[in-house]
């Protein structure tokens, strides 16, 4: 028990953060994705005698977070919220904010098809085959993906940088 103790100590200390940082993409809650991880930790430690290859460990943790933020789904409705409400001051010190949320608003608009794996690339450097492998995909199917996200997010932050030049100008 001891040793089963230390090796998911070991595994916590390791990936919380990345974890952590996936859940709070998916969610764009904080409560929610702390809830998320810490279910998604216990569920590992029950299962953590299944973890054969600690090089695996991350795709590993990864697969029962998306997992349980699909049931989160299953048991209750959310509000959704209207990111459009949101507004920003002029501020320099908040300019770089802004930008992060307006980025973060424009992944958040793309569809889960192609803002899942963009984030897995993203936060967690994994490439096509290891998003493959997570998603259960065919890799062309992720590139294909990929690419596409790319595109819709450079549309939508190109439109949404000109409007603002319209608007200001």
């Amino acid at each position: 028990m001891k040793e089963k103790t230390l090796r998911y100590e070991a595994l916590v200390r390791a990936l919380h953060g990345d974890i952590y940082r996936y859940a709070y993409w998916l969610t764009n809650d904080k409560s929610t994705a702390e809830d998320i991880v810490q279910e998604t930790f216990l569920r590992a430690w029950r299962a953590l005698d299944s973890l054969q290859d600690e090089k695996a460990a991350k795709s590993w943790l990864i697969t029962i977070l998306r997992r349980e933020n699909a049931r989160r789904f299953e048991r209750k409705q959310f509000d959704l919220v209207d990111f459009d409400e949101v507004s920003v001051s002029g501020n320099e010190d908040q300019d770089s904010d802004a930008e992060v949320r307006q980025v973060r608003r424009a992944i958040g608009k793309l569809a889960p098809d192609y803002r899942e794996p963009l984030m897995l690339q993203i936060i967690f450097g994994f490439s096509g085959d290891e998003i493959a492998a997570q998603l259960e995909l065919n890799k062309n199917t992720v590139m294909t993906r990929l690419f596409r996200a790319r595109a819709q997010l450079k549309e939508v932050l190109t439109s949404s940088s000109q409007q603002r030049g319209f608007q200001s100008g």
